[in-house]
């Protein structure tokens, strides 16, 4: 039977060279010259600081920037509250990796909900959706890149005949 799996990840690569780009950015801005401000990369986090709480917005409009240039989708970002420390003010964006629970089981309710002749399981931080006609993955792959319900940026593998 044919199947295909459905998952959410940032290329990691993809990532680094936009926050290696943010950071060449940032030490060439004029509104950032004399100013205390770092993006650091942490694994899935990117650390941003800065002086005050409107100069950490700017940085953000840099990363968000420089990962459109790289294909990296902006819904992937989940940005945690700014915090203040000192004379400094912190904000991480973690980037989400896998399909949580939560948003697995919204999607397997959209296939059921749509009468779609496939069986979409849970697999982990993935969803496996199987059919007996590849068309009809097919069909569920073009209607979940059109809903606009998830949001999460969807990759679909493994499609197999």
């Amino acid at each position: 039977m044919p199947s295909f799996d459905i998952i959410s990840e940032v290329n990691t690569v993809e990532l680094r060279n936009a926050i290696d780009n943010s950071v060449r950015e940032l030490s060439t801005r004029f509104d950032f010259r004399g100013v205390e401000a770092e993006i650091k990369l942490d694994q899935e986090i990117v650390k941003l600081t800065a002086e005050n709480d409107f100069q950490v917005d700017q940085l953000i409009t840099i990363v968000r920037g420089n990962l459109a240039k790289r294909n990296v989708d902006p819904r992937s970002i989940d940005s945690q509250a700014t915090s203040r420390s000192g004379k400094h003010f912190h904000k991480d964006l973690v980037f989400k990796q896998g399909i949580d629970t939560p948003t697995a089981k919204k999607i397997v309710k959209l296939i059921k909900d749509n009468k779609m002749k496939v069986q979409a399981s849970i697999q982990g931080d993935k969803v496996r959706v199987t059919g007996k006609k590849r068309d009809d993955l097919q069909t569920v792959i073009a209607f979940l890149r059109g809903n606009e319900d998830i949001e999460l940026p969807l990759q679909f593998e493994n499609f197999r005949d």
